[in-house]
């Protein structure tokens, strides 16, 4: 992570913020980010993050998609491992939306990411994640 982009930190404090309970600074946080944002890779990780702190599943999944729209302009290795998250967020916001065939076609994008994410603990809930929501939408 590059600690002098002043995006990434300002993301850095809203995920501090969310870890103590403070979800109204969290998301001043996120904001301010996207505000700062210089590039793509900026917006992408801003929107990721800002898209948790909406109240409408609709606005949810439309800053899940942004997010998606910047990861995709990048265009290098930065947003690899970004990918299955930022498809699993997408096919949730479908899900909740009760739009299934969208949500499990996003499932099904997240599924071809996979390989890209570490063999921690943040890799495997993902893995979990796309692998459950495919048998959810499975039925």
């Amino acid at each position: 992570m590059d600690l002098d982009n002043p995006v990434l930190v300002l993301c850095q404090e809203g995920m501090r913020a969310e870890a103590e309970g403070r979800p109204a600074d969290a998301r001043a946080s996120f904001e301010r980010a996207w505000a700062r944002r210089t590039d793509d890779y900026d917006a992408c990780v801003a929107a990721h993050y800002l898209a948790r702190h909406q109240d409408r599943s609709e606005e949810v999944l439309r800053w899940n998609q942004e997010a998606l729209r910047h990861a995709e302009a990048v265009g290098d290795g930065r947003v690899a491992a970004l990918y299955p998250s930022l498809h699993v967020s997408v096919a949730l916001a479908h899900e909740r939306l009760g739009e299934t065939l969208a949500a499990r076609a996003a499932f099904e994008r997240a599924a071809e990411h996979v390989e890209a994410l570490p063999t921690d603990a943040y890799g495997e809930q993902l893995r979990t994640a796309v692998s459950a929501g495919l048998r959810r939408l499975d039925g």
